[in-house]
């Protein structure tokens, strides 16, 4: 069969194609959208409830107007996911908006990688092509953006509509501290199966992770695996830096499994955070205030590679029973430069975050964690939530079955790879999502983790 025929259109037709509601200036959006309480149920529409919510959301419009009106190529109706690719230069892409990037363009490739335990380091000549490291449907059709250009997932209204709030856009929903996974995570409707090291000093962390497509019950819930790299104090003063796999019907509009990239700081203290943060990426609720965002819905992540799609679906994906297909993440810091940067496979770049935008990161990580979230978006007494993680089988199917880490690693303060000796395992809820973990031979320290949510042992 031959592949799929895209449309390509180029930055001067494209800049004559406007999203017609991103022009408008008479806007009306859900209720829920205001981020000022009294949501309509029935999914209503209602005007913006505060001047501040209509700034907001006029920001976004102009930013997304931004990206999309640098593009030099526009990849449009290639593939089942109906995602529009836009190649944006390099130099132009959302990171440089940053008060601390203004003006910058993307940093060098690091000139040491990481060590195995056998003291080698990658070079080009062991790198994976991206698309063996990171498959994405959007490239079978044979369309790629051109050098010196990164490929951005269009965002569209509608993406914008679907969030809990305009100031939250991009964001993980907000619960018990934050939402982050952390070793006492049971509050706020995330819950987590994960194995985590913790009093050290981390500069990254590897694994390999099989994609699957998990069910998603609710627009409102997500199912994700992924690997955290953590300092600071848990719903107080806290950095992350996040990458893997996750469905997110409300992010992206449908229940593909998607690549992502995530990053956040959290702060209390406001002196503090009007040192290190600007306002264009903050959202303020009393002394609390956030910065950071999914993939590159905000400025901060400095995207490299011109051939993979943040945001974008990932196939071929695992099934029940058949074959498996995992990607290799791999997040750390360059010892010269500072920045954290997310390898896919054995070096294909994607990109990096600047140590500029953290305070306990800019430095180190104490804490590193591997495995699944989901949020339980169910009111408290309801039936627990059948939204998936991993393959949706508890670990002890084992393997084509269940969802695994395997090879899991971090980076020392030598910049070696090394086995990550004391993984502890933690199931928040383990009669809905559990996790068991072993180790030798060829994978290394691994675990299986997931499971179907609402069953018998989880009502």
């Amino acid at each position: 069969m031959d592949p799929p025929r895209c449309v390509v259109v180029s930055s001067i037709i494209a800049s004559f194609v406007p999203f017609l509601l991103l022009v408008s200036s008479s806007v009306v959006i859900p209720a829920s959208a205001g981020g000022g309480g009294g949501g309509s149920s029935n999914g209503t529409a209602a005007p913006f409830r505060s001047a501040e919510v209509l700034l907001r959301f006029q920001r976004i419009k102009a930013r997304l107007a931004r990206t999309r009106d640098a593009a030099v190529k526009t990849i449009q109706a290639c593939s089942p996911d109906g995602d529009v690719i836009d190649c944006v230069p390099t130099h132009l892409q959302p990171a440089f908006e940053h008060p601390k990037l203004r003006g910058r363009k993307p940093e060098r490739e690091p000139a040491e990688r990481p060590r195995s335990s056998s003291g080698h380091a990658v070079d080009a000549h062991d790198r994976d092509d991206d698309d063996e490291a990171l498959p994405q449907v959007w490239r079978r059709s044979g369309e790629s953006c051109p050098e010196g250009t990164i490929p951005v997932r269009r965002t569209t209204e509608a993406d914008v509509l679907r969030a809990s709030s305009v100031g939250r856009f991009g964001m993980k929903a907000r619960g018990g501290g934050g939402g982050f996974a952390r070793r006492d995570s049971t509050g706020g409707g995330h819950e987590h199966a994960v194995g985590y090291v913790s009093g050290g000093q981390f500069y990254g962390a590897k694994a390999s992770l099989n994609v699957w497509p998990a069910q998603v019950a609710s627009p409102a819930e997500f199912s994700l695996s992924q690997i955290w790299v953590i300092s600071g104090a848990f719903g107080n003063d806290l950095n992350t830096i996040e990458a893997g796999w996750q469905v997110s019907p409300q992010l992206y509009g449908d229940n593909n499994p998607r690549f992502f990239t995530y990053w956040t700081l959290v702060l209390t203290n406001f002196l503090t955070i009007m040192k290190v943060e600007s306002k264009a990426n903050a959202v303020q609720d009393d002394a609390y205030r956030e910065t950071g965002c999914y993939n590159l819905h905000c400025s901060g992540f400095v995207q490299t590679s011109s051939r993979v799609a943040i945001g974008a679906a990932i196939s071929p994906i695992s099934s029940y029973g058949g074959r498996q297909f995992d990607v290799t993440v791999l997040i750390w810091k360059d010892p010269r430069q500072g920045h954290w940067w997310l390898q896919l496979g054995s070096g294909a770049l994607v990109g990096y975050w600047p140590s500029s935008l953290f305070t306990h990161l800019g430095a180190r990580a104490d804490m590193v964690q591997f495995g699944g979230e989901v949020v339980n978006a169910r009111p408290a007494g309801a039936p627990h939530t059948p939204t998936q993680m991993g393959s949706g089988r508890f670990p002890g199917e084992g393997y084509a079955r269940a969802a695994y880490f395997r090879n899991v690693q971090v980076v020392d303060w030598d910049n070696s790879l090394v086995p990550a000796a004391g993984l502890r395992l933690l199931a928040d809820r383990p009669g809905c999502y559990d996790i068991a973990g072993g180790s030798g031979g060829a994978w290394g320290t691994y675990f299986y983790y997931g499971g179907p949510g609402r069953n018998a042992r989880c009502p």
